[in-house]
């Protein structure tokens, strides 16, 4: 169009000839006296041809009357019903001109179909935007400039991110303040996008931030673990945008600049106390956004998400996403695992102990999974050093230990005789804690199975005459028989036996 406004200069203006314009503009000679002829019969005088866009000018100069036609003007009029079905699922060119030649079956070709659809979609600019089906991708970001709440009490300015998505195909909008970019509030508000529109696109493109993607790569980018366990609940993909290529979500960005416009700009004068307010005034305006016509189309965003994208989202799944945090531990010799998060240690079964166990958490529950199958979940506790352990992740003889009391182990001890009652009680006395005590009481007990049992029951009255409450002193009593000897007949047990290898205690001076 340069080489048209310089043709239209030299030969209008300077009323040069066509042959001479068109050399100097670059033109060829026939498409030169095409546009002369097209300016003479559009009425219009240079200086009004000067003040008209490239696009105004090119229709003013009416260059195709000459060869429309009736058959041309029928096509025509159907472009942009064709652009708004293919963004439906399946829908194909070959189909739509399927449909066309039953309604005018001296309708055009397949071939010349395509080319007059793609001539004029290059002429309506949309040649380089993307293809959107509907309910594929949802595009979603944060904008460049923060909003502010002010404190009441302190007059303090907090400064809020703005998060922004968009549906592919409708292109419907929605808009959000939160406190930052951190995982739980970019998961939160990604959800609550996902609420708004009411159903589950089949992929959603974040930016390369970190709460997103943990590591960007052009061909096998790392997502964030939680993002990610979050797109497996709503059964979804995350299909980033490469680094430095804003193209690849180019629509979330269009919305970036047109809220700074339609909303951004609408509540600059008003002063906000919370974040709850900021965002009924930004719904509020997102609402009129969403429900005006597309410039120099007849429907809206949200007429066009009603008519094509709403039913090809797919459902919300009943629960809401709860954030989880991953991490792997070492299950301990006590057949626990410690989480540093909460210093709280958590029962394992103790066939794993010295395994490696991934463990899942969230505000509420703990689970702990092995060979990618879940072995333990526990609910959460935030008592430091505390234990949450289950009777069947121990073993047997944990679990048998778990019903020994001082109780059991004299009422045990009474049933064999009295002296064996007040041995036992006697042990667990001596013991700082009671279960210290347990497993000497046990063998001597089970000492009673294996010896006849008056000379039991004289070892245990002999224990009780020498305050001896051990398990190793009724059981070497009960080995060596010495029960029933006196004192001069023990002490001569221990009286080493004269020999002249043995010297005394004057040898050593």
């Amino acid at each position: 169009m340069r080489k048209v406004r310089e043709l239209l200069r030299f030969c209008i203006g300077q009323n040069m000839s066509a042959r001479q314009g068109a050399k100097i503009a670059g033109l060829g000679k026939t498409a030169a006296s095409q546009y002369i002829s097209g300016f003479k019969s559009s009425g219009l005088t240079l200086a009004a041809a000067e003040a008209l866009s490239d696009s105004e000018l090119l229709a003013a100069l009416n260059l195709k009357k000459e060869t429309e036609n009736t058959r041309f003007s029928e096509l025509s009029i159907l472009f942009p019903y064709f652009i708004k079905e293919l963004k439906r699922t399946g829908v194909t060119l070959q189909i739509l001109w399927e449909e066309y030649l039953n309604t005018h079956p001296q309708g055009y070709a397949y071939s010349q179909f395509c080319h007059h659809y793609f001539l004029w979609r290059k002429e309506q600019k949309v040649s380089m935007r993307m293809e959107h089906k509907a309910g594929d991708k949802m595009y979603v970001d944060f904008a460049g400039s923060k909003l502010c709440v002010t404190n009441q009490k302190t007059g303090e300015i907090i400064e809020y991110e703005v998060f922004v998505s968009v549906l592919g195909a409708s292109q419907l909008s929605y808009i959000e303040a939160v406190p930052s970019q951190t995982k739980a509030d970019w998961i939160a508000v990604n959800q609550a996008a996902l609420r708004f529109y009411g159903g589950v696109p089949a992929a959603i493109v974040p930016d390369c931030l970190k709460s997103a993607v943990i590591k960007a790569d052009k061909y096998e980018p790392q997502i964030n673990e939680s993002f990610e366990d979050f797109a497996r609940h709503y059964n979804t993909a995350i299909v980033p945008a490469r680094a430095l290529h804003p193209k690849d979500k180019a629509l979330a960005e269009n919305f970036v600049r047109s809220a700074y416009t339609q909303i951004y700009a609408r509540i600059r004068n008003q002063i906000f106390y919370s974040v709850e307010e900021l965002n009924l005034a930004l719904w509020e305006h997102l609402d009129t956004y969403n429900k005006k016509n597309f410039q120099g189309r007849d429907h809206s965003r949200q007429q066009l998400f009603d008519e094509i994208e709403k039913q090809e989202l797919k459902p919300l799944p009943i629960e809401t996403y709860e954030l989880k945090s991953f991490c792997e531990y070492k299950v301990q010799y006590n057949h626990h695992i410690y989480l540093k998060e909460d210093f709280h240690y958590y029962s394992v079964p103790f066939i794993l102990t010295g395994k490696v166990v991934r463990i899942t958490y969230t505000n509420r529950l703990v689970e702990i999974y092995y060979d990618n199958q879940r072995v333990a979940m526990h609910q959460r506790s935030r008592l430091k050093y505390g234990y949450s352990t289950k009777d069947e992740h121990r073993p047997k003889e944990h679990s048998f230990m778990l019903k020994w009391t001082p109780e059991r182990f004299i009422e045990w001890a009474s049933k064999i005789s009295p002296e064996t009652q007040e041995l036992v009680t006697h042990i667990l006395d001596s013991r700082p804690h009671p279960e210290q005590a347990y497993r000497s009481c046990m063998g001597i007990l089970n000492l009673e199975k294996t010896h006849p049992k008056e000379d039991y029951i004289k070892a245990c009255q002999k224990a009780l005459t020498l305050e001896c409450y051990n398990y190793n002193f009724i059981k070497n009593t009960l080995k060596t028989k010495t029960f029933n000897l006196n004192d001069e007949e023990e002490l001569s047990l221990f009286t080493l036996p004269k020999h002249d290898n043995i010297r005394g205690k004057e040898m050593f001076n």
